[in-house]
C-alpha cells in the first residue's frame, strides 16, 4: 500500500459513494432508513442473511491472528468488534477511538493497523495531516474512519504537542456526534460549521496523549515470541481477502442501521467507558452467537487494565489508593496523625514517597498537603485517644474522595449466555 503524501489523508474508498440520509441523533428516526445504494462493489456486498454475522466476525477475527501476534484474546475481539462498528457510524452516538500502543518498535502495531486499513468502512489514512485537512476531509453524513500511523510523533515533545494541539482537539472533540469545527471562509468571512464526528484508530510507541487514550479502546502490543507464528504481510496477495470481508461486512451491516440506532445495550462499564465501548457491544448483539458474551468480557477485563495503568501513571490517583491502604493497614482508625500517615506512605520501597522529587526526606506534609489540595481535604488539629493532640486527617474526609476517584472494585457480574448457547471455551 503506497503511503500518502505528508500533511494529506489520502482520500476514503468511497468518495462517490452516496450518502446516508442525515442522522442528527441516534434513537430518533431519520427521514428513510434504508442504507446507501452500493452500485459499484460487486456481488460480495449483495444483502447476507443476518443468521451469518458471527461467521463473518469470527472471519475476520481469524484475519487479524493470521498476521499479528496479538496480545490477548480480548484484544482480538475488540479490534474485530471496532472495525465492524466502523460499518454503522451513522447509528451511534459516540466514534471511539482505537489507540495502538507499543512500549518500542517492532511490535506489530503497524501491521495491525494495515489489516484494520483493508476492512473498515471507507479508509481515510494519514501519517502527518493538519486539523483542517482532516476535518475537510470529513463527510457528516456518511463519516470515514480515519487511520493514523506514527501517531505519537505529533505528540512525543512538548513542541511537537504543540503544534498538534489542534488535531488533538479535533480528535477529541470527534468522539461525540454534534461537536463541530468552526471556521471563517470565503471572501464574505462566513462561518462555516465542520463536522468531526468519525471514528478513528491511531498507532504509535508509548502511550497517546491521556484525552485521546480516555476516549479509546487501547490495545497495548508487544513484541512476537520467537514461539509465535504469523504470515507476512503482503499487500498484493492479502488485500483481496481482506477487502472480501470489508464488503461482506457492509453487506451485512448496513441493512441493520434502523435497528441499530435503537438499542442501548447493557454495558458492564460506566461514563465515558461505556460511551467508548457501547457500539462494540451493539455490534456483538446484532451478531449474536457467543460474541454477546466476548464482547462485554472484553470491555470489563481491558477496562480495568486501562484503569489500573491510570491509577499507576497518576500520582494523585496513586496517593489516595496508597492512603486508604494506610488505613486499612491498622485496622481503620477514625483519625491518623500526618505523622503516622508519611510514615506509612514512606516506608512502602516499591511506591513513589519514599524518594519523591528526590529528597532523601521522602513526602513531606507540604507535598502531601498540595497533592490533597485539589480534593478539598485538609489536615487539620486533631485530638487523639489519651488526649493528645496533633495534626492530621479523618478517615471520613476521604470517603467521598475515594468513592469518585479510585472505587474499589466489586465482584463483576457475568453475563447470562443465550439460551441453549455453551459459553466459549476462553475469555475472548
Amino acid at each position: 500500500m503506497t503511503d500518502p503524501q505528508p500533511s494529506t489523508p489520502s482520500l476514503p474508498d468511497d468518495t462517490a459513494a452516496p450518502s446516508w440520509p442525515p442522522v442528527a441523533v441516534p434513537g430518533q428516526p431519520a427521514e428513510s432508513t434504508a442504507p446507501p445504494a452500493d452500485e459499484d462493489l460487486g456481488d460480495a456486498s449483495k444483502a447476507v442473511p443476518a443468521s451469518e454475522g458471527p461467521q463473518i466476525l469470527e472471519d475476520l477475527r481469524a484475519q487479524i491472528k493470521r498476521y499479528v501476534a496479538m496480545s490477548s484474546e480480548e484484544a482480538v475481539t475488540a479490534v474485530t468488534l471496532w472495525v465492524a462498528a466502523t460499518h454503522l457510524q451513522g447509528a451511534w452516538q459516540h466514534a471511539p477511538r482505537l489507540a495502538i500502543v507499543a512500549p518500542e518498535k517492532r511490535c506489530g502495531k503497524s501491521r495491525l493497523l494495515d489489516v484494520v486499513t483493508e476492512t473498515v468502512h471507507k479508509r481515510l489514512i494519514t501519517v502527518n495531516a493538519s486539523a483542517a485537512a482532516i476535518f475537510r476531509s470529513i463527510d457528516g453524513d456518511d463519516p470515514p474512519t480515519l487511520l493514523v500511523d506514527e501517531a505519537d510523533t505529533m505528540f512525543s515533545t512538548g513542541k511537537a504537542a504543540e503544534k498538534n494541539e489542534e488535531v488533538r482537539g479535533l480528535i477529541n472533540a470527534g468522539h461525540q456526534r454534534g461537536r463541530p469545527t468552526l471556521r471563517v471562509s470565503g471572501p464574505e468571512h462566513d462561518v462555516q460549521e465542520f463536522a468531526t464526528f468519525a471514528m478513528a484508530a491511531l498507532a504509535g510507541i508509548g502511550d497517546l496523549p491521556d484525552t485521546i487514550m480516555d476516549r479509546a479502546v487501547v490495545i497495548r502490543m508487544r513484541r512476537r515470541a520467537a514461539s509465535e507464528r504469523v504470515v507476512s504481510f503482503r499487500t498484493g496477495r492479502d488485500t483481496p481477502a481482506l477487502h472480501a470481508i470489508r464488503e461482506r461486512l457492509r453487506a451485512w451491516l448496513h441493512p441493520l442501521h434502523a435497528q441499530a440506532l435503537e438499542m442501548e445495550p447493557p454495558m458492564p462499564v460506566e461514563d465515558r467507558a461505556a460511551d467508548t465501548w457501547e457500539p462494540l457491544v451493539a455490534v456483538a448483539d446484532l451478531a449474536g452467537g457467543n460474541w454477546p458474551v466476548r464482547a462485554p468480557s472484553a470491555c470489563r477485563s481491558m477496562t480495568d487494565y486501562e484503569t489500573g495503568q491510570n491509577q499507576e501513571g497518576d500520582l494523585r490517583s496513586r496517593l489516595l489508593v496508597d492512603i486508604r491502604s494506610a488505613f486499612m493497614a491498622i485496622g481503620d482508625p477514625a483519625l491518623l496523625s500526618t505523622r503516622q500517615l508519611l510514615e506509612a506512605l514512606n516506608a512502602d520501597k516499591e511506591g513513589p514517597w519514599a524518594e519523591y522529587k528526590g529528597s532523601d526526606k521522602g513526602l513531606t506534609p507540604r507535598h502531601l498537603q498540595l497533592l490533597l489540595k485539589p480534593y478539598g481535604i485538609n489536615a487539620t488539629n486533631r485530638r487523639f485517644p489519651g488526649g493528645a493532640q496533633a495534626r492530621g486527617y479523618a478517615r471520613t474526609q476521604f470517603l467521598d474522595t475515594w468513592a469518585r476517584y479510585c472505587p474499589e472494585p466489586g465482584p463483576a457480574a457475568e453475563p447470562a449466555p443465550a439460551a441453549g448457547e455453551p459459553l466459549p471455551n476462553t475469555a475472548a
